[in-house]
């Protein structure tokens, strides 16, 4: 050690005044009134004489007041927690976390994308204030503006009955004006024409439209016969109730178009269900007799009417040549005549003017000439 520390010799705590680091001769003892620093290990001044409870030096004193100053729980300041030297204090990270909340609040509620199928309907206080057009639009931030965003292009179905809805199997049997009872099922088709009163004149638009497509469709109906109902005037009654629909909803100042009405089937109750397809099919048997007996009448009708056009040609020409057209005639009809029958008439004179050769007829043709036919008869 002796070689080393003549080799290395051991650093002094002494500046070149004779003063150590912690004030003059570096011990810090209890009479040291040098103005250097004091030495943090040193007790305080008016401290405790050594020996007695030490108290807290100025080492403590400095870490108390890096942590943020006030004694708490172990000796440590602010909660027991350490300050770190330079950090913002608790009160501006609040005042920071308030910022950026009401920054997102004002973000988030006052830019709104209304798409090009949609109308934004403005309410500032629960009054109405405007309508949006597509596109990105800027209003106050809520809870003073709430935009209730709409969609105007879509077509919206209604069908009858609706199960889900809680209807019933007796709000589609309907009274026809004949005093007959129809089975009736239909849609409606509808879109928003007016934002602005579909949100506000209505207090329920959806309940408001059924109930005014029933009470149509009932009016339609006891108009109408049974067999208009189910068969072809089924158009007359989805365009009469499809006015009568828009009319009821124009008073109301709903905001809604009808866009058509369709009745998906139509048929007599189950209770007399047999009973009405007895009956349709013996109608649909008279019709297609009907239909028969008509054609028939056209086609004897025109035959009729041709052998007429024919006569008129024969007389016009028996007119101008009474025995040529008289010969051919004659000629004409005992052709038609013989042509049926199995007989051979021969005009020669000394002969037999008619002899019974049955089938012969039908085979000379096929098998003599027609002179060799006529020789060998004589």
């Amino acid at each position: 050690m002796t070689i080393l520390s003549r080799w290395f010799p051991r650093p002094s705590l002494e500046s070149a005044d004779g003063k150590g680091p912690w004030g003059s001769g570096g011990g810090g003892g209890d009479g040291d009134k040098s103005d250097g620093p004091r030495n943090p290990w040193a007790q305080p001044p008016g401290g405790k004489p050594r020996g007695t409870t030490a108290g807290p030096s100025a080492l403590d004193e400095f870490l108390k007041r890096a942590r943020g100053g006030g004694s708490g729980p172990g000796g440590f300041g602010g909660g027991g927690r350490p300050r770190i030297p330079g950090a913002p204090s608790a009160t501006n990270l609040w005042l920071i976390a308030v910022g950026v909340i009401v920054v997102a609040w004002i973000v988030l509620t006052s830019f709104h994308s209304i798409g090009p199928q949609q109308r934004g309907v403005v309410t500032f206080l629960g009054r109405y204030s405007e309508t949006l057009e597509p596109g990105i639009r800027v209003t106050l931030p809520a809870p003073f503006v709430d935009v209730a965003k709409v969609d105007v292009a879509a077509i919206n179905t209604e069908t009858f009955p609706d199960e889900g809805d809680g209807g019933s199997e007796t709000d589609k049997l309907m009274l026809t004006s004949d005093q007959n009872i129809v089975d009736l099922d239909y849609s409606v088709r509808w879109q928003i024409s007016n934002p602005q009163d579909f949100a506000f004149q209505i207090a329920d638009p959806r309940g408001t439209l059924r109930a005014t497509a029933m009470s149509a469709m009932r009016a339609a109906v006891a108009t109408a016969t049974l067999d208009d109902a189910i068969g072809s005037g089924r158009n007359a009654i989805e365009v009469k109730v499809q006015q009568a629909m828009q009319d009821i909803l124009d008073g109301y100042n709903a905001g809604i178009r009808i866009q058509g009405v369709a009745i998906r089937g139509a048929q007599a109750p189950a209770q007399v269900s047999d009973a009405f397809k007895e009956v349709s099919a013996a109608q649909q048997q008279a019709q297609s007799d009907i239909s028969k007996a008509r054609g028939y009448a056209q086609q004897v009708l025109a035959k009729a009417q041709g052998e007429a056009a024919a006569f008129d040609v024969i007389y016009a020409q028996y007119k101008l040549a009474p025995d040529v057209t008289r010969k051919r005639m004659y000629y004409d009809t005992m052709e038609q005549v013989l042509s049926k029958s199995d007989k051979t008439i021969i005009q020669a004179p000394g002969v037999v003017p008619y002899l019974p050769l049955p089938g012969i007829a039908k085979r000379l043709p096929d098998a003599v000439p027609a002179p060799q036919a006529q020789g060998a008869a004589q």
